[in-house]
C-alpha cells in the first residue's frame, strides 16, 4: 500500500518543487504515465504481491526504461519521462524491499 502511496506522492513533491507555474498539469501527466502498469494485464497472475514487476512486465524492462530516461531530457517530453522513470525506480526499490532484487545499482 505504501508503495502506491508513493506513486502519487514523489510525483506531488517534484511538481511542488519544479513545476509550480503549471503543477495542475505537470501532476495531471506525471500520474498519467501511471498507465504503464496495463502491461500488468498480460500476466497470469495480473496481481502477484511477491513479483517484481522490473524485466518482468513489457513496459519495465531495461529497453523502455532507457528510452523513458531519454524522454527526460526534451523539454516537451520532460514530464512524462520523469514519471516514467519515478514509477521504474520506485518499482525498483519495492523489488528490492519484497525480493532483495535490485536493479538499478
Amino acid at each position: 500500500m505504501f508503495h502506491l502511496l508513493l506513486h502519487f506522492i514523489i510525483p506531488a513533491l517534484l511538481v511542488a518543487v519544479f513545476f509550480r507555474k503549471k503543477w495542475q498539469v505537470a501532476y495531471l501527466i506525471m500520474i498519467a504515465t501511471m498507465l504503464v502498469d496495463l502491461d500488468h494485464l498480460l500476466a497470469n497472475p495480473i496481481y502477484d504481491a511477491a513479483r517484481c514487476s522490473i524485466n518482468f512486465h513489457p513496459l519495465h524492462t531495461f529497453i523502455p526504461i532507457g528510452i523513458y530516461f531519454l524522454l527526460c531530457f526534451p523539454r516537451k517530453t520532460r514530464l512524462v519521462g520523469l514519471g516514467l522513470m519515478i514509477h521504474m525506480i520506485l518499482d525498483s526499490i519495492d523489488c528490492q524491499v519484497t525480493s532483495n532484487i535490485w536493479f538499478f545499482s
